[in-house]
């Protein structure tokens, strides 16, 4: 995800140097480069200056996102602009350190981008002109890169909402008569979609479930608008989106852990599970995820961020983290891999929607695919520590019978609760199991009553969609179809 929101940018600023050269774009290639070139060593200096205070992993991406943003909002300088160079390099320098400073439990508040142009505007008096969204010819790399980011992020409804707030607000504010001027305006010459894009859906500021997200959406849209005012002071979009983010604080999960590990278990063939100490209780729903970090010297191209669902359920003391290692694994997995009792790593944005109904008698298929069992994992022993019992059947499917985690769990599921596992194994599957994949006849035989139920189907991402194919070519309905999603799968 990160790195995909990376690469827009780099295609945005890249776009615009070639417009720029080809005199398209009125902003002066030679100044657009100097400029980027000064954020991105402003930024990334600061980032390691702060990190290496306040003792957090360097988060290199998230740095570059932060310094391309500024790069495309702030005007170009030129090499003998002393005064927007020192501007420039101000704006970096709040960016990056209210990461650090202005963050409680280790979790920042705002909008970094949004909050170093605010403040070089209110005490330089150099506001950010949001040039991207004002040059008619960068439209389609904006529209195009943009959405790409809102489908990887499925933010269509966060995106939408304040779209359609910030347009009816501006209509509202608006004569009659200049309508159709307000609505090209806005959408061909102002920062709107490249705010929305980037700046609206930057996970760590951004409300994680649906209505508070949708509340957030709203209420930015509406200060979004230009004619938006409290007496004689009118909002810009870096201060919507400051405002939103304080609404988003107060209605999400607080602070960033920082997690020890204890021990590492051995799930099943190639699988492992990280159980770690947390300083205070994780308060979650079994079946939400995390955003786990870990300080990698050399990060390949997926960065040093990845999110996994909590493994444990929210009765333990223990914080679980359960992992497949592959014959390639990434920079991320081969550092976690190394970890040792005693080491560390950060665990923030607490999210999640694939979690239990809140009415106990809904009856439930629990459809998993490797790994993919570690919400269900966290989910049955909840139930199992809350002596709760609710109608759920188990689908499991893996590649060979050594392929099974949480055998323990998932028997003891069946012991104490009545909760029947059926193993689907694709190779070497024994007496009692199902020969191949989960498919529309195991779903037919093992549980008959399959339209009456709610389906939950977490796994990679290829078997998740065929699931969902096959279920609603059965007759499911598309509501009673859960699928277990965090950006940037892992």
């Amino acid at each position: 995800m990160y790195r995909l929101v990376l690469y827009y940018l780099v295609a945005l600023l890249g776009s615009a140097l070639v417009l720029g050269l080809f005199r398209l774009l009125p902003q002066d290639p030679v100044a657009l480069a100097l400029s980027t070139v000064v954020v991105l060593i402003a930024c990334w200096i600061t980032n390691r200056v702060f990190a290496a205070v306040f003792h957090v992993p360097a988060n290199n991406e998230s740095v570059y996102i932060t310094a391309l943003i500024l790069a495309l909002i702030l005007d170009p300088i030129a090499a003998i602009d002393l005064k927007g160079i020192g501007a420039i390099v101000l704006a970096c320098v709040w960016a990056i350190s209210s990461k650090f400073i202005l963050a409680i439990g280790r979790k920042h508040l705002f909008n970094p981008a949004a909050l170093g142009v605010a403040l070089t505007a209110l005490l330089l008096d150099q506001p950010a002109t949001w040039w991207v969204g004002g040059n008619l010819p960068l439209l389609p790399v904006v529209l195009v890169g943009g959405l790409l980011i809102v489908r990887k992020l499925r933010r269509f409804d966060l995106v939408a909402t304040f779209i359609a707030v910030a347009l009816v607000t501006i209509l509202a504010t608006s004569e009659p008569s200049q309508y159709l001027t307000a609505l090209r305006e806005t959408l061909g010459s102002s920062p709107l979609l490249f705010f929305a894009f980037v700046m609206l859906t930057e996970p760590l500021t951004a409300p994680a479930t649906w209505w508070p997200r949708i509340a957030f959406a709203a209420i930015v849209g509406f200060l979004f608008a230009p004619n938006i005012h409290v007496g004689s002071f009118y909002f810009t979009p870096e201060l919507a989106l400051l405002a939103g983010n304080l609404f988003a604080y107060a209605v999400s999960p607080k602070g960033r852990f920082v997690l020890t590990l204890e021990r590492i278990e051995q799930s099943a063939a190639d699988s492992y599970d990280f159980i770690f100490r947390s300083p205070r209780k994780l308060a979650f729903q079994a079946g939400q995820y995390l955003e786990w970090t870990l300080g990698l010297d050399r990060p390949d191209n997926r960065g040093n961020r990845r999110y996994f669902t909590v493994a444990s359920a929210p009765t333990e003391d223990s914080v679980r983290l359960g992992v497949k290692f592959y014959t390639r694994s990434s920079a991320f997995k081969q550092a976690l891999g190394m970890m040792k009792p005693g080491s560390t790593i950060h665990a923030s944005q607490l999210a999640g929607d694939f979690t239990l109904p809140a009415d106990p008698e809904t009856k439930i298929a629990f459809l998993a695919g490797g790994i993919g069992i570690t919400p269900f994992r966290s989910m049955l022993q909840y139930l199992i520590d809350s002596h709760e019992s609710r109608p759920i059947v188990v689908l499991y499917g893996v590649e060979t019978p050594d392929d099974v985690a949480y055998r323990d769990v998932l028997a003891a599921a069946q012991r104490e609760l009545g909760i029947r596992t059926v193993l689907a194994v694709a190779r070497g599957a024994a007496r009692g199991q199902y020969p191949g994949y989960i498919d529309a006849r195991l779903v037919g035989l093992a549980i008959p009553d399959y339209l009456e139920r709610t389906f939950y189907i977490s796994g990679p991402q290829a078997m998740v969609k065929a699931l969902r194919e096959k279920l609603l070519a059965m007759g499911v309905r598309r509501s009673k179809i859960k699928v277990d999603y965090f950006p940037g799968f892992a």
